[in-house]
């Protein structure tokens, strides 16, 4: 049976907090992360079926958005280091261009690392930019053959955001993980269940993470994210210069940083100078995303900025945060992303931008929520008030990199977080529009959506803008 949805999948798993925190590459977790993930399991299935020895050549085939969009997002890069055994989580990122020009000119792959077979580029690695695969927009095909020609195995999948990858039969596969005692599926059953055991958001998603690990592993994972958050926070107010892929966009963030730094006196003056810091933190994870660096996937490569940039203004602005209310933060943000991932996207190919920075936009809003004193009502209110108000939202990046509008569109969804958050302190998380029903919206508007303005680079400010 062939995947039809990204939720059916989610549906059919009990997902952790810790799939959709992925500490990666830039600059996209569903054209990056998922497919070098991808090629590195085709290789692990060809040891498997033990046919890795006689392959001698491999053809890897990406359709749709990944075929449309994948120059700009890295996806042939990506695909050739899986092929050689790398991974996201592990991969030098100093390391990637030298590596793929070494292949490139060498004309050579090592499967695995060892291995070595002919590569020929355009015959071995083909974007189909006019025919899509039928499950999902983010379709690849990998194929291995002999020295004589003959197939030895073919291996068809998908990226559906934020670096999971499902091959083409996931939905029957079960899921054999312990049912989690919270089965937050959904804002209804948030409330509900709050409301029957008097916890928070973040105590019930730590006592379903428990089913799967002792909780003191899944703090020290969780801090371990922060501290990955941190360090791409500090790499990027640093690291200046122009951002690859021919756009010349120049990175601001160093810039900006040391603008502010230089002159704390201001928000004396300008109470919303916070704003700048906000812009400033959420701004230099996304210039290291779109530099190919290290990010965490929070949901998304391309949101990515935004979870890091509010848990940035909960420490240093509110200083309202321990390592305790860190994890806890990560939780309920998590708690929130995983309701998107089973009811609706977090794939920008599939419901436009409204699943990426929508959803982290509404993931940072209901953490800070919490982390502010927030009922478990008003959590679900500020989650819904940053989906509400990017509703819509495409994706449309000019050609085809994570860089405009995607850098700038995080600042504002870390800033529109904070608002959400401050919104829904000020009342009784009494509200006419639910969260279930903002995200069967965010759904049903994805579904609508034209295609061109869905990561393809056909659509929007991708064609409105002329390059110079």
């Amino acid at each position: 049976m062939i995947l039809q949805r990204s939720s059916q999948l989610a549906q059919a798993m009990n997902l952790s907090a810790l799939d959709l925190y992925t500490i990666g590459i830039g600059p996209s977790s569903s054209h990056t992360v998922g497919p070098m993930r991808a090629a590195r399991r085709f290789v692990a299935l060809l040891q498997e079926a033990g046919v890795q020895a006689r392959t001698a050549r491999v053809e890897a085939h990406l359709y749709g958005s990944l075929a449309l969009t994948g120059k700009g997002h890295g996806t042939d890069k990506a695909v050739l280091l899986g092929l050689e055994g790398e991974l996201p989580e592990s991969v030098d990122v100093d390391c990637v261009d030298a590596r793929v020009a070494a292949i490139r000119a060498d004309r050579r792959l090592r499967i695995d690392g060892g291995q070595e077979i002919a590569f020929e580029e355009k015959q071995d690695l083909v974007f189909h930019r006019t025919k899509p695969l039928p499950a999902h927009p983010n379709g690849m095909r990998f194929i291995a053959f002999d020295a004589d020609g003959a197939e030895l195995l073919t291996h068809t999948c998908y990226s559906i955001g934020g670096g999971f990858v499902v091959d083409e039969n996931a939905v029957v596969q079960e899921d054999t993980t312990p049912d989690p005692p919270f089965a937050l599926h959904s804002g209804a059953a948030l409330l509900c269940l709050a409301n029957e055991s008097g916890l928070s958001v973040s105590e019930m998603a730590l006592r379903n993470e428990n089913t799967r690990r002792p909780e003191a592993k899944t703090r020290a994972a969780l801090l371990r994210v922060w501290e990955a958050m941190q360090r791409c926070v500090q790499r990027g107010c640093v690291s200046s210069g122009v951002l690859p892929g021919g756009l010349r966009v120049q990175r601001r963030a160093p810039a900006l940083f040391h603008e502010l730094s230089s002159r704390p006196e201001a928000a004396l003056n300008d109470p919303l100078c916070v704003l700048d810091w906000v812009s400033l933190w959420a701004m230099a994870v996304n210039e290291e995303n779109a530099a190919g660096g290290r990010v965490v996937t929070a949901p998304t490569n391309g949101a990515a900025g935004i979870l890091p940039a509010v848990l940035h203004y909960l420490v240093r602005v509110q200083r309202a945060a321990n390592e305790d209310r860190i994890v806890r933060f990560l939780l309920t943000a998590a708690a929130i992303g995983l309701i998107y991932k089973r009811n609706a996207s977090i794939s920008g190919a599939e419901v436009g931008c409204q699943g990426e920075v929508g959803v982290a936009c509404s993931m940072a809003a209901g953490a800070l929520c919490e982390a502010l004193g927030g009922s478990v009502p008003q959590v679900e209110n500020a989650a819904e008030i940053a989906m509400e108000h990017n509703l819509g939202l495409t994706c449309d990046p000019i050609g085809g990199l994570v860089q405009v509008p995607c850098i700038e569109r995080n600042a504002m969804g870390a800033v529109k977080a904070i608002h959400a958050a401050r919104l829904a302190l000020r009342g009784d998380g009494t509200h006419r529009v639910s969260l279930d029903k903002v995200i069967a919206t965010m759904r049903q508007t994805g579904a609508d959506m034209s295609t061109k303005y869905k990561e393809t680079s056909r659509g929007g400010l991708a064609v409105n803008v002329t390059e110079c």
